[in-house]
């Protein structure tokens, strides 16, 4: 790979700007001034930064690190979970990855990643082994004043919900042809396949509902080619303002499915339960690692006085809960580790009296509704041996629970 002219290309334009002090104003400089770098040089930019993410993809790595403090100059991979430097990368000083970063946005982008030190978007490129496209979910962001890049690479197929393993009572509810309307969660921490689960989810939809998709997310990652359904794609930032708007703007789009990229904030919350209230399906993310904590994060989110209102409302309108894991396995992969909750009437009543510590014994003994915890689920991989017994204890939400269901 020509590295060598990435760093005479990085050189050349570092020396062109005027010497600043302040770390800061250094990035704000190479943001305002990137657009003055010389066209050819910027193409090439772009074609080694492609260079490196093809290198990332044939590594079968999930993420690239790019600049900022932390990576002490090197570029890292998440390899089937773990975090690695790779040495056969340019090492980049905190300017040129700036350069480096800087050359991959547009002007609005520059000036939104200037005022609030973080911008999420998305990246494409032309992936010519495989003769497609292939997108990226990115973060540019501050690191002690210097300038950090993750790209996370999204799946240019989506997976069978077949092989998600969902019991086929837990994924009736789920399912727009079975129930037309009520609230479903995939929740997990960050890396931990929600995205991958709710593309399955719309891809089933897809190809097997004559229905209207809207998904309202930040940034879109895997675009759907609409087939039985029609399918639209709203990026927050570039074709609707915000989650909020998304939503309440989607009601007037004779919609059937609401996909929601994640709850964040109470307003999203609120306008969320709102459009399911008047009948629609949705389906929204949330960083937790259990369905109950799931639960109490939604109604803690919104201020006091709405709480009430809140789970009452929730009560009424959760339908289901996918709490996710992916967990090491013994061949050094990765594999999906789930906790199921389907909202029955005793479910919706623990959570309207605020009982929710009774939930995940309602789980525990519901079988046969589809529900499962994740310590039930991390037995079932331990015992196939597809984990480890360490790993199967260090991922489990109640790890005393795991340890005597195992005797």
């Amino acid at each position: 790979m020509p590295y060598s002219n990435l760093k005479k290309i990085l050189s050349f334009t570092l020396s062109q700007l005027p010497e600043v002090v302040n770390a800061v104003d250094r990035i704000n400089l190479i943001a305002d001034n990137i657009g003055k770098i010389n066209t050819n040089y910027r193409i090439e930019l772009r074609n080694i930064l492609n260079k490196l993410l093809t290198s990332m993809i044939e590594r079968e790595a999930s993420d690239i690190e790019i600049g900022g403090f932390g990576t002490n100059n090197f570029i890292w991979l998440r390899i089937f979970g773990k975090k690695e430097r790779v040495k056969e990368f340019p090492q980049l000083t905190n300017d040129e990855a700036a350069v480096l970063i800087c050359n991959l946005l547009n002007t609005d982008q520059l000036k939104f990643l200037v005022k609030n030190k973080n911008l999420d978007f998305s990246y494409t490129f032309f992936y010519e082994r495989k003769k497609t496209n292939v997108r990226f979910r990115a973060c540019a962001y501050y690191d002690i004043d210097t300038l950090a890049l993750n790209m996370r690479a999204i799946n240019a197929t989506t997976r069978p919900i077949d092989l998600l393993g969902f019991n086929p009572e837990a994924f009736k509810v789920m399912n727009h042809k079975y129930q037309k309307f009520g609230l479903s969660l995939i929740t997990g921490i960050t890396g931990s396949g929600k995205s991958t689960t709710l593309d399955a989810i719309i891809d089933y939809h897809n190809n097997n509902d004559q229905a209207h998709i809207v998904i309202i997310a930040s940034p879109i990652e895997y675009v759907h080619h609409s087939n039985l359904a029609i399918i639209r794609h709203r990026e927050v930032g570039r074709d609707v303002t915000s989650f909020k708007d998304g939503v309440i703007q989607s009601m007037r789009q004779d919609p059937d499915i609401i996909v929601i990229g994640e709850m964040r904030d109470p307003d999203t919350i609120m306008a969320a339960l709102e459009v399911t209230d008047t009948g629609h399906k949705v389906f929204s993310t949330l960083h937790t690692s259990s369905a109950v904590e799931s639960i109490d994060r939604i109604v803690a989110e919104v201020h006091p006085n709405e709480q009430e209102r809140v789970r009452n409302r929730l009560a009424d309108v959760l339908v289901s809960v996918v709490s996710q894991k992916l967990v090491p396995t013994i061949d050094g992969k990765l594999v999906l580790a789930k906790e199921v909750l389907v909202v029955n009437s005793n479910v919706r009543a623990a959570i309207k009296n605020n009982n929710t510590s009774e939930i995940y014994m309602m789980i525990n003994q519901s079988a046969s509704s589809g529900m499962i915890t994740m310590e039930q689920d991390l037995k079932r991989l331990y015992l196939n041996k597809t984990i480890t017994l360490d790993n199967a204890i260090a991922y489990a939400n109640h790890k005393k629970r795991l340890q005597q269901i195992l005797i």
